[in-house]
């Protein structure tokens, strides 16, 4: 059975995945948002900006939310509040091909975690993929 924070179930979705939606990333460079998602791209994975004014970032074109994107992501990596998290796990429920949900450092929200597992998805959460890639693969 999943379980959140599983090491192997989170290195599958870095070595993996091909397309995250980074859910909070906007054009401010000073957002962590925006250097996880470099990070991400760096590694050879397509990000996808998903904020409410839907700015270009790092060369890829932004959507206000995860319902506006045309096309299949992999992951998706939540740089939102944690009151506001569980909302944004619920949309990414509704899109079948999402394999994970990611909650990035000090977004923790138990119930939606439970949820996203309960759909036989892959949970992180309170994690950053430029923390875990290092050490889950090297």
């Amino acid at each position: 059975m999943a379980r959140l924070n599983d090491p192997e179930a989170i290195r599958r979705l870095l070595a993996e995945s091909e397309v995250w939606a980074v859910v909070g990333l906007g054009d401010n460079p000073q957002r962590p948002a925006h250097g996880v998602a470099r990070f991400l791209q760096e590694r050879g994975k397509r990000i996808v900006p998903v904020h409410p004014r839907a700015a270009t970032v790092h060369g890829e074109r932004g959507y206000a939310s995860l319902a506006d994107i045309p096309f299949d992501v992999d992951v998706v990596d939540v740089f939102r509040r944690a009151d506001a998290a569980g909302a944004v796990a619920d949309e990414a429920l509704r899109r079948p091909e999402v394999k994970g949900v990611w909650f990035q450092l000090g977004v923790v929200d138990a119930a939606a975690a439970e949820r996203v597992l309960a759909a036989g998805r892959v949970m992180v959460m309170d994690r950053c993929p430029a923390i875990e890639w290092p050490r889950l693969l090297g």
